[in-house]
């Protein structure tokens, strides 16, 4: 048998095997399908990390929220024993007074040199201020001069007080703020284990593309929340 010539005519199935239609195709499709899991398995893993972070910020601002409320309640309790120190010293220099205004009235210069010579250093600052003012206010206790002890004290640990209250309500509302961004990233978690359904590819392509957006979002306010370690 004669070996076919160039020139010869190309038999039928003689020729390289041409791919079978479709095939090109289902390849796209399994190229694309690789690339979304890829991309799925990418997010669901960063978006589990971002999520046990909040978690733990949230816990800790929760600490830090515990810690706020009680030096506050420590700070309260002192302010009330000094404000309680304060309320003693004023009756105790109210009974020494009314005790120097009855001698004054009954003549007795000598009583009443005595009594004044037992008043505080806190009423005596006071009654001198009365004293030089011409005795027109209704006492000394009625001016600003009269500060009895624990006074001041009262009044730093009244601030303190508030202060670390105002501080443990922001402590709790940045807890909160992590713990509502944790919810936002279950979201993303929820949009991309749907599109790993065998559902219509518009609709997996859709569904992650929501979830990439969704964790987008989450991330940029996540890294506007302040961080305690």
């Amino acid at each position: 048998m004669s070996e076919p010539t160039p020139s010869d005519p190309v038999q039928p199935g003689s020729g390289p095997l041409e791919p079978a239609p479709g095939l090109a195709a289902r390849r796209s499709d399994v190229v694309r399908k690789r690339v979304i899991d890829a991309v799925a398995v990418f997010l669901l893993s960063a978006v589990a990390v971002l999520t046990a972070w909040c978690g733990f910020q949230s816990s800790k601002w929760g600490g830090e929220m515990s810690i706020a409320f009680s030096q506050a309640s420590s700070a309260r309790v002192q302010a009330t024993d000094y404000s309680s120190e304060a309320r003693d010293a004023r009756a105790s220099d109210q009974s020494i007074w009314v005790q120097w205004v009855l001698a004054t009235a009954q003549g007795d210069a000598q009583l009443a040199t005595y009594i004044e010579e037992r008043f505080t250093p806190e009423f005596r600052i006071a009654f001198d201020a009365w004293d030089a003012g011409g005795r027109e206010a209704r006492g000394p206790f009625a001016l600003d001069a009269y500060v009895p002890p624990g006074t001041a004290e009262a009044a730093e640990f009244n601030d303190r007080a508030d202060e670390k209250f105002a501080a443990a309500l922001e402590n709790n509302q940045r807890g909160d703020d992590y713990s509502i961004l944790t919810v936002l990233f279950a979201l993303v978690l929820f949009l991309t284990a749907m599109s790993q359904r065998e559902l219509q590819p518009w609709v997996v392509r859709t569904l992650l593309g929501l979830a990439i957006v969704v964790a987008v979002v989450g991330l940029a306010i996540l890294l506007t929340f302040p961080v305690r370690i």
